[in-house]
């Protein structure tokens, strides 16, 4: 018996990012507002991470409300409805629920039906990993268009009095819709992880919270500072490098750099060890926004955008990394 040729779908050569939409907290907390639980001051938090404000979302906000007003700009600019989403991806730590998923929830909320929906825990390169998924379910003709939307409310998985994260973190969402193009728009990606999931995570499981009769706080997130800046300049200086050879480029052909905004300290570190070119403009949301995790990198692309409109399709190189610890790199035409 001859077994029959199963049929494939092919999509076009090429992908790009349509378009970017963005939200941010309606709240903006101060070092001052923070420092007293940490036993810190404004100046000791400016000097080591960068940070003089975060966006942080009122108690009825949530982070799938911050992902639905991003991808409806998104969507506007990218001049599509919804329902020619054929995939929404979210990439998030702080859904409120194991299921059903988030990505599934802002899937409902926009009108994307029946569109698939699923939700991508890779943490800070979770947008990274997001734009891989978009640009390989794109040329495979799985949908013509994808949502990629990172979103976070971080400020429900702090504790106040930790002095190892807690004053970094942030809440924001950032959607980009990847679809067809007649160039490459998105080269190849460098992605993977290190294995030390120790480094970043949570205090406790859910489980040990529910057994634990009040002995065990709830879950919130905490990081080895020292350990993370040395990973994050050192080994993903290599990723990026890798990414640029991926796409065929140097980084004198950069129009912009835009990393995960973990610290500002590592983010001029990074630049450095790049050894960036002055033209190249880097992205740095960090300052005002806080660090929003898999919200980062879209958020810190949205504004860079919105300040320097002429970087329209030039080159970026963005690169996420965080808990896991994963990684994940590419470079993209700029929407």
């Amino acid at each position: 018996m001859t077994t029959p040729v199963l049929k494939q779908n092919r999509g076009p050569e090429f992908t790009r990012i349509l378009a970017l939409g963005g939200a941010r907290g309606d709240l903006t907390v101060t070092n001052d507002d923070i420092a007293e639980p940490i036993n810190s001051s404004d100046e000791w938090i400016r000097q080591r991470t960068g940070v003089i404000t975060r966006k942080r979302a009122s108690h009825d906000v949530g982070a799938v409300d911050l992902a639905e007003t991003a991808s409806r700009e998104a969507l506007e600019k990218a001049g599509l409805t919804a329902d020619q989403i054929g995939v929404v991806l979210v990439s998030t730590v702080s859904n409120t629920m194991p299921t059903p998923s988030m990505a599934a929830l802002l899937a409902e909320r926009i009108g994307a039906k029946p569109a698939a929906a699923y939700d991508i825990s890779a943490a800070c390169a979770g947008y990274a990993y997001g734009i891989a998924q978009a640009d390989a379910l794109v040329k495979s003709g799985i949908a013509d268009y994808v949502l990629v939307v990172g979103a976070e409310k971080l400020s429900d998985i702090i504790d106040p009095t930790d002095r190892s994260i807690s004053f970094l973190l942030g809440d924001g969402a950032g959607a980009a819709v990847v679809g067809p193009s007649d160039t490459p728009g998105i080269s190849p990606t460098v992605w993977g992880s290190d294995g030390e999931w120790s480094t970043i995570g949570m205090t406790s499981t859910y489980q040990e919270f529910r057994e634990g009769a009040g002995s065990v706080a709830w879950p919130t997130i905490r990081q080895e500072g020292p350990t993370v800046f040395r990973w994050a300049v050192w080994e993903m200086v290599k990723v990026a490098k890798k990414a640029l050879d991926a796409a065929g480029i140097t980084s004198a052909d950069l129009a912009a750099f835009v990393p995960h905004q973990a610290n500002m300290r590592i983010i001029d570190e990074f630049a450095k060890q790049l050894g960036l070119p002055e033209s190249v403009v880097i992205g740095r949301d960090i300052e005002t926004t806080g660090n929003t995790s898999a919200a980062s990198i879209p958020l810190a692309t949205h504004r860079l955008l919105a300040e320097n409109p002429g970087l329209s399709g030039g080159l970026s190189l963005q690169i996420g990394f965080g808990a896991g610890l994963v990684f994940g790199a590419q470079v993209v035409v700029l929407p």
